[in-house]
């Protein structure tokens, strides 16, 4: 337990950053999981869509920190090649 008072403060603030940083982490998960969804059915557009979204979030979340701006990057180029090759494959 903390004795000082910024100590207090510091747990405070590191237990309101996990939350959201849990928060985070979990909407990059869910819009991965759509995009699957997207690309299984075969829509094109839907994956686009999925696509531009995700995106979007994944690159929110590095700019705040959760995660590091390379592996948002990675994930990105990632979902962009499924995306690619699922046009490319139909």
């Amino acid at each position: 337990m903390a004795n000082h008072k910024s100590a207090e403060k510091r747990s405070r603030q590191a237990q309101a950053q996990r939350l959201r940083n849990r928060m985070n982490k979990s909407k990059i998960k869910t819009v991965v999981t759509k995009l699957d969804e997207a690309v299984a059915s075969g829509s094109a557009d839907a994956a686009q869509e999925a696509l531009k979204k995700a995106i979007s979030v994944v690159a929110k979340t590095a700019s705040k920190g959760t995660i590091h701006k390379k592996t948002a990057s990675r994930k990105i180029s990632r979902l962009t090649k499924r995306v690619n090759a699922m046009n490319t494959a139909a």
